[in-house]
């Protein structure tokens, strides 16, 4: 049995003695790779593993000399009344969550305004760098950032990130303006999203620098959860760091263990445990 195959195992078992909801599994350890299904493979929305993608999308820009961690949102995107600080706001501040905006919104909400990037912007910030707030707002405005450059995010990803994958025209969910939101909405099945963790435990695989996938994982900020916060990725269970998204969507990186772990998953009330009994099978290997 190869070690993939081992630790596929147990964290199967784990997920069946406690009735979680997962969709799918893929275990890569090395050149190794497993995995189970549950039910077919579909493409689901991954919901905030999407922010990593984007991280991903902001780092290939970063490694073009389109866009740098510093560049201020209000450098690229058109604000006729800014709130009070803003100014100051930048890329790093949106992809780490802590521009000090006081706005909470999410991407299955409705928008309610003519544009959330200018909704968010014009609100004032309580210092950028001090106040950690969780919101899709913040992706989509980093978003916005690259696509004032670029265009269309999403079909200036094909050939820099998702045919080299081979994820075939992939969807994401948009605002009523056409952007794609990018803290959620992107739908990829669960082999596909295994691609893109191939690329975070291969430090960028070629396609985006290991500097950038090293910067996502470090410098952490602390939230008041349970985990801090990097680039769009979070720290453990244990020694891992993962992408995180609703109801049990989980990239699981184990440098130690050369491996990454991917989960799709409809889990309502105990979605944590999925990363957790992964990590904790990659753990008992040493």
């Amino acid at each position: 049995m190869t070690a993939a195959a081992e630790v596929l195992d147990a964290i199967v078992a784990g997920f069946d003695a406690e009735a979680l909801g997962a969709y799918g599994v893929h275990v890569l350890i090395g050149d190794d790779e497993a995995g189970h299904r549950w039910r077919s493979d579909d493409r689901e929305n991954v919901y905030s593993v999407s922010k990593g993608v984007s991280a991903l999308a902001a780092g290939i820009a970063v490694d073009e000399g389109l866009l740098a961690l510093d560049t201020r949102a209000l450098d690229l995107l058109d604000v006729p009344s800014p709130g009070e600080g803003v100014e100051a706001v930048t890329l790093e501040h949106l992809l780490t969550m802590t521009s000090g905006i006081d706005f909470s919104w999410f991407g299955s909400q409705p928008v309610e305004w003519p544009d959330l990037a200018v909704e968010t912007l014009r609100r004032p910030t309580r210092g950028p760098g001090e106040v950690f707030q969780y919101s899709d707002a913040s992706t989509y405005v980093a978003m916005r950032m690259l696509g004032a450059i670029v265009g269309d995010v999403r079909d200036w990803l094909l050939p820099r990130l998702f045919t080299p994958l081979g994820i075939d025209n992939p969807q994401w969910h948009r605002c009523p303006l056409g952007w794609i939101i990018g803290g959620t909405g992107l739908e990829l099945r669960t082999e596909e999203l295994a691609r893109i963790g191939r690329v975070l435990r291969d430090g960028g695989a070629g396609l985006v620098s290991p500097r950038w996938v090293e910067r996502m994982h470090s410098g952490w900020v602390e939230t008041g959860y349970r985990s801090r916060y990097g680039l769009a990725a979070w720290e453990g269970p244990g020694r891992c760091w993962r992408l995180d998204g609703l109801y049990g969507q989980y990239v699981v990186v184990d440098a130690e263990a050369d491996a990454v772990v991917t989960i799709t998953a409809h889990e309502e009330h105990r979605d944590h445990r999925l990363a957790e009994i992964a990590a904790e099978a990659l753990a008992a290997r040493g």
